[in-house]
């Protein structure tokens, strides 16, 4: 009977969940246009940047330089005076500018090492920082080879014979569509519980819950399989239909021991969303708590910065965290095709963290019950 009522209960929740359009969006947003949106999006690297030169050398080591920024690095150069560089930075149309003083060429030669200017529009921060390395090292290079007559060629006392693996073009949304399909299991599997619990409580059905033949473990284990297995489902569409498919990225491991582990994973997170939907009493309060506690997961879990660049203290604390083994496990498997002799310790510090998760937070859901009764 027990069972009976867990699997009606679920049916229930899966039921309610398609009633409610705002969520379906939701899940569709999240695990197709966003997974694609992250992976094309590549703010961390210079790419098209644009870039204004002011010429007042008009010397053949001046063209040198200017021809010397091309895609995809930088847009082609836009040739303006100073008046125009000043108005076009201010206006946001140029990332850099470069200006290329009068003599440029002579002073060159002559040694007096001159001073050439680069502006940087700092509110890009990440393409300002980046660029203005790769703009001193073009000038440099140009410069150094015109004075020379000849591109120095350095011969390195040892041959370094590189090989990478897992990702050998270097190809850098591979790394950002699995890891936004994993922060977003995630984010839905903890949002869909909690506001699963909020919404029967804001429509007075709990209530009707409570003078039925059922207890708070069926109520509870109903609201985390039926919302697990919804966010289990649309994850596996995901990584085979937009992450595989439409963005041609190679999974290399076993797509059914990952989505085991992506249960084990989905049966903490679902936990925690009921504690979380238990501790708030409307959606905007339940808003603010997930702020509170999906940023910390999904930045210091690994997914977006390695964990051994992080301290040590925060490193050990985020090990009770499910989504820092989550986040071993998918890399483990999906980049590196490693099987479950490499995962085993993941599984089984999901399932702990999973069943601690679970008790307390069926804890709370029993008191939250007995008051409202």
């Amino acid at each position: 009977m027990a069972v009976a009522n867990i699997v009606y209960l679920g049916i229930k929740e899966v039921r309610s969940l398609m009633r409610d359009p705002i969520m379906l969006v939701l899940i569709a947003y999240a695990f197709t246009l966003s997974i694609y949106t992250r992976a094309t999006a590549i703010p961390e690297t210079l790419n098209k940047a644009p870039i204004a030169i002011v010429d007042e050398d008009g010397s053949p080591l001046s063209e040198r330089i200017i021809s010397a920024f091309y895609p995809p690095y930088f847009t082609p150069p836009v040739l303006v005076t100073q008046p125009e560089m000043d108005i076009g930075m201010d206006d946001g149309l140029y990332t850099f500018g470069v200006d290329i003083p009068p003599e440029f060429q002579r002073d060159v030669l002559a040694g007096r090492r001159p001073a050439l200017q680069l502006n940087a529009d700092a509110t890009r921060m990440t393409q300002a920082f980046n660029g203005s390395g790769y703009i001193q090292a073009i000038v440099d290079g140009e410069v150094r080879s015109f004075v020379q007559r000849s591109r120095e060629n350095t011969v390195a006392p040892i041959d370094l014979a590189l090989r990478i693996r897992f990702n050998p073009n270097l190809t850098k949304f591979w790394f950002g569509a699995v890891m936004q399909v994993i922060n977003n299991i995630t984010m839905l599997s903890i949002v869909l519980t909690g506001a699963a619990l909020i919404r029967e409580r804001e429509h007075g059905t709990i209530e009707h819950l409570l003078v039925m033949p059922v207890t708070p473990f069926e109520i509870m284990t109903a609201k985390v399989w039926s919302m697990g297995l919804v966010v289990l489902c649309a994850s596996a569409f995901s990584l085979n239909f937009v992450v595989r498919g439409l963005l041609a990225v190679p999974v290399q491991g076993s797509m059914l021991l990952f989505l085991a582990g992506t249960a084990l994973h989905l049966f903490a997170t679902t936990s925690m969303g009921i504690f979380l939907g238990t501790i708030a009493r409307s959606m905007p309060q339940f808003g603010l708590l997930l702020m509170l506690v999906l940023l910390p997961l999904q930045m210091l879990s690994g997914a977006s910065t390695p964990r051994e660049s992080m301290p040590e203290v925060v490193q050990f604390i985020m090990l009770a965290a499910p989504n820092t083994h989550f986040v071993m496990l998918a890399q483990s498997i999906l980049f590196r095709g490693s099987g479950m002799d490499v995962v085993w310790p993941q599984f089984g510090a999901l399932t702990a963290i999973g069943s601690v998760l679970f008790s307390v937070s069926l804890g709370r859901f029993r008191k939250t019950l007995g008051s409202m009764a």
